[in-house]
């Protein structure tokens, strides 16, 4: 994977060997931690640019090294141990420089092999701010959303189309 982003309609990946493509589906609602005052009803689709971490092997791959911002989104250190082992499932290789301690200092899972997001059926997990439905009113919480497994599959078959190969998932 080279990106994810999200406009708060669809969220949208690119892979190598695909061109420009953009390989969307609709964008969900985090799972959040909401602002006194604010809940479910009151937010957008999942918006924002902090998605590309992920395909950095930051933000939710991460979140073993950060328990605080596990916390802020409605999450425990459990959690966050969790997400960073689920996410080297998918991931293609360990980042040397970003050693994690509460995983015996393996690196940061870097690198989203789509393949393996389909064929684990794991989602990549993406740290997110969340913002209001309404224009200009601005964050309301934070929180831990999946980037649509739609994404990675199409993705998938358009590069086994792209080779003249049939996709095995």
């Amino acid at each position: 994977m080279t990106a994810i982003s999200r406009n708060g309609v669809e969220v949208g990946v690119r892979m190598s060997g695909t061109g420009h493509r953009w390989f969307t589906a609709p964008a969900p609602l985090p799972d959040a931690l909401y602002f006194p005052g604010y809940g479910a009803a009151d937010a957008n689709p999942d918006i924002g640019d902090s998605a590309i971490t992920e395909t950095a092997g930051l933000g939710g791959f991460a979140m073993a090294a950060a328990p605080a911002i596990v916390k802020f989104v409605g999450g425990s250190a459990a959690d966050a141990l969790h997400y960073t082992r689920e996410m080297g499932q998918i991931a293609l290789a360990r980042h040397p420089g970003r050693a994690l301690p509460p995983i015996d200092f393996a690196g940061a899972p870097v690198a989203i092999d789509a393949r393996r997001v389909v064929e684990q059926g794991i989602a990549p997990v993406i740290n997110t701010g969340v913002a209001h439905r309404a224009a200009g009113v601005g964050q309301i919480g934070a929180g831990i959303v999946r980037a649509p497994l739609e994404c990675f599959r199409d993705a998938i078959h358009a590069l086994a189309a792209s080779l003249g190969i049939e996709p095995a998932c």
